[in-house]
């Protein structure tokens, strides 16, 4: 079991390890990560996420009902249950607040899931991943998105009416506008539209998901490697936000999870295949936003090296308990 945990992590580890290594050695600077990111968030991330909603086939989703009940409720239920902390009772600003209950809640199924689940469960691990991406594409992603991109266009409105003199009130926020900017972005429109496709059921012809997938598989590496440069840049926060959001993530998730598919008398394989997805690390896409909006980005960074690192341990003791 340490072993399969050893194989799956140890990648994302040392690729996060060769980037710092990277960046200290002068070989890449902080400059270059937002050139990086734009590769990842425009090109190889969408493409990478489109090609997976059909690795799981329309009959395939639908006979796994319960196991997409499960995660919706973990992933969208931690999300929003986090942002309204965040929002009411801490009074963060929406768009941190957002990127915060994605750090908490969204699993690390596209990047480190493929050689976790796939060395578990086989061939049956593809539905726990697509399903997984599929949730954080279609709900956490674009709420993300339309939180940032509020606050970045507030924080431009509120500069430009300071520019403009103390008697200067700044322009009201698009609203509509920042939603359908962000619902424009290739990351969200791109993988839904896989989705869509799968529901009609039309399949994906091999030569396509082979053209896409040559650049697809370079999101995560690429990812992961930027996030090792970032971290380079800043020192590791160990502050009481990042260490809530890694606990959430890596222990209360797939916990409440556990317990609750126990309670109702699920087994394996659908028990050990939502517990353990819920168990991933967070997804590196929080390092991607916060480099994209400029928003919490040592935290970012920092919970996405603890949450790695953490699982190591965690998802042993979940594999453990639904083994």
């Amino acid at each position: 079991m340490l072993e399969q945990i050893l194989s799956a992590l140890l990648p994302a580890i040392i690729t996060i390890m060769l980037g710092y290594f990277a960046a200290w050695h002068h070989d890449f600077s902080q400059d270059e990560v937002p050139t990086l990111n734009r590769m990842v968030m425009t090109y190889a991330l969408p493409l990478a996420l489109f090609v997976g909603v059909f690795s799981a086939g329309r009959n395939e989703l639908l006979a796994d009902v319960p196991l997409l009940v499960f995660l919706l409720l973990a992933v969208v239920g931690t999300y929003v249950l986090v942002l309204l902390v965040a929002v009411f009772v801490f009074h963060h600003p929406p768009g941190l607040s957002a990127l915060r209950a994605l750090m908490a809640s969204g699993p690390s199924t596209a990047f480190v899931g493929v050689p976790v689940l796939g060395s578990l469960y086989g061939a049956t691990a593809n539905i726990p991943i697509a399903v997984g991406g599929i949730i954080i594409v279609i709900f956490l992603l674009p709420a993300t998105l339309v939180l940032l991109g509020l606050d970045a266009a507030r924080n431009q409105h509120s500069a430009s009416g300071v520019d403009g003199g103390a008697k200067s009130a700044a322009p009201p926020v698009d609203i509509v506008g920042t939603v359908m900017k962000s619902l424009k972005q290739p990351i969200v429109w791109l993988p839904g539209a896989g989705f869509i496709l799968v529901l009609l059921g039309v399949d994906l012809p091999k030569v396509v998901d082979q053209s896409m997938s040559l650049l697809g598989h370079s999101a995560s590496g690429v990812a992961l490697f930027a996030s090792g440069i970032i971290l380079a840049g800043y020192s590791v926060t160990l502050s009481v936000p990042v260490l809530s959001l890694v606990f959430i993530k890596n222990v209360v998730q797939p916990g409440v999870v556990c317990l609750g598919m126990l309670a109702l008398g699920y087994k394996n394989p659908i028990l050990g295949e939502t517990v353990v997805t819920t168990a991933l690390p967070a997804v590196a896409l929080v390092v991607m936003l916060a480099v994209q909006y400029r928003t919490a980005i040592p935290e970012a960074a920092s919970a996405l090296l603890i949450s790695t690192f953490g699982s190591l341990l965690t998802m042993s003791l979940f594999i453990s308990l639904v083994g």
